[in-house]
């Protein structure tokens, strides 16, 4: 891992953790604002939609890395300003800060998108968005407990020392990409990827959609186990995610899909049946949890494939986890007239939605096949045994008659390699490989990257 990949990591991590805590409905707010006894509902609300906007807008003004540095470091000193009137008596400067601050964070995540494309290959996006969701969830409890079980104000003083460590970070990545690798986006019809980038964004926003109804159904439900959902709520998430990461190769992605969509299902399923003890709360959060941890991997991976096919990441990143957001802002809205009355209406509205989210999903799920064909693909060459590896790329030789430039620039193309990259190893001009490249691609009478990686990894790929 590069030195500016691993500062990446650590930066976004640590700004994630203080937005997961404090922004995002987080603990630190919430202990804060009950407190004071103040309907917190409007103020939280008023945050996700500045938010969104953030996210959105982003990348319709910053264009390249040296804008995305920059608005991402204003972001953090904005926060950290921001943060000072929590620490006094409620004013009208706290929805003022909140608002702006919810904004700022915005931009300083879609802004990453560029450290995201820049500083990990595409075949390890999948590794990078797994670390940085499990570390920044990690931090994030350690700050909830901090503020649960100890004092609301010394989380917020120590969200400020994580948002001061990751100004420190910030500043370590460099202004300027030194490659020209950035302006080498993949070739797409740009009517294929928008479709694809908006069915991405719908199925993004009807899951996430219960994400909000966790937040006005579930969690209020159980506040009188604090000590067990200080520290147990994100921990189902982070071993999900952790399992995706390090998952065998052999065992199909798309099942698992649809099994946390099902998991999501009878986690309210058993909310509503069950009591409000202990052991209810472990089914209903891990269930919930467990699927919310399978499906942010799942399109933070695909939106990081996605970066790719455009010439603005902060715009393609933006736009991707805004949806996310904005379901969440829609699930939390569906409550608010019935969230009063937790036992009654709220979970039958909760059951509803995972019902319609269970049909229109797998019809989603079949425009998407292409691209995640791609995406799965790619990592499942890449982690092969070598004895398997070596096998099908003999058969890929044989079958195209490639010749022994040919069959090592196809070696480099499964492995993740970028034209730039595999020019660099060969010490070939960039225009060569391209060359190179469109005669494989005749010889084997395919036409792009993804029927290649088709082919390595089943012989019979072109009979299905």
């Amino acid at each position: 891992m590069t030195k500016e990949r691993k500062h990446s990591i650590i930066a976004i991590s640590l700004f994630s953790s203080y937005l997961l805590s404090f922004l995002f409905e987080g603990q630190v707010l919430h202990a804060i604002t009950n407190k004071f006894q103040i309907n917190n509902l409007n103020i939280f609300f008023s945050a996700m939609v500045a938010n969104f906007l953030g996210l959105f807008l982003c990348g319709f003004f910053i264009h390249n890395q040296k804008g995305a540095k920059q608005i991402m470091v204003y972001a953090i000193v904005i926060c950290i300003v921001f943060m000072v009137p929590f620490f006094f008596s409620p004013t009208i400067l706290w929805p003022i800060s909140l608002i702006v601050s919810s904004f700022a964070a915005g931009l300083y995540v879609a802004a990453w998108g560029f450290f995201f494309k820049n500083y990990t290959i595409s075949s390890e996006r999948i590794k990078t968005a797994a670390d940085v969701l499990i570390l920044s969830n990690t931090i994030m409890i350690a700050v909830n407990m901090t503020a649960i079980h100890i004092s609301p104000y010394i989380a917020l003083i120590l969200s400020a020392f994580i948002l001061f460590l990751a100004l420190y970070f910030q500043m370590q990545l460099p202004r300027i990409f030194s490659s020209k690798a950035q302006k080498d986006n993949k070739v797409i019809g740009s009517k294929y990827f928008n479709n694809t980038l908006i069915l991405l964004c719908i199925f993004i926003a009807i899951i996430t959609v219960n994400s909000g109804l966790m937040y006005q159904v579930i969690n209020p439900a159980f506040d009188h186990l604090k000590w067990l959902v200080s520290w147990y709520w994100a921990l189902p998430y982070i071993v999900a995610i952790y399992i995706m990461k390090h998952l065998p190769q052999k065992i199909s992605r798309n099942y698992i899909l649809y099994l946390a969509i099902a998991m999501i299902g009878f986690s309210f399923l058993a909310f509503m049946e069950l009591n409000r003890s202990a052991w209810s709360y472990l089914i209903v959060n891990t269930l919930m949890l467990g699927a919310f941890g399978v499906y942010d991997l799942f399109w933070w991976s695909i939106l990081g494939e996605m970066l790719d096919y455009h010439k603005n990441p902060a715009k393609i990143f933006g736009i991707g986890l805004s949806t996310n957001v904005l379901g969440i802002l829609i699930g939390s809205l569906i409550c608010t007239k019935g969230w009063t009355n937790v036992e009654n209406k709220t979970p039958v509205i909760a059951f509803f939605i995972v019902f319609i989210t269970l049909m229109i999903l797998p019809i989603l799920h079949k425009y998407l096949l292409k691209l995640l064909k791609n995406h799965i693909f790619l990592s499942t060459f890449y982690e092969m045994e070598s004895v398997t590896q070596n096998k099908n790329m003999s058969y890929i030789v044989e079958t195209g008659k490639l010749t022994q430039r040919e069959s090592e620039i196809t070696e480099l193309l499964l492995k993740g390699r970028t034209y730039k990259m595999i020019a660099q190893e060969l010490f070939l001009s960039e225009n060569t490989v391209k060359t190179h490249i469109k005669n494989i691609y005749s010889k084997l009478q395919i036409k792009s990257k993804v029927e290649l990686i088709g082919l390595a990894i089943d012989k019979s790929y072109f009979k299905n």
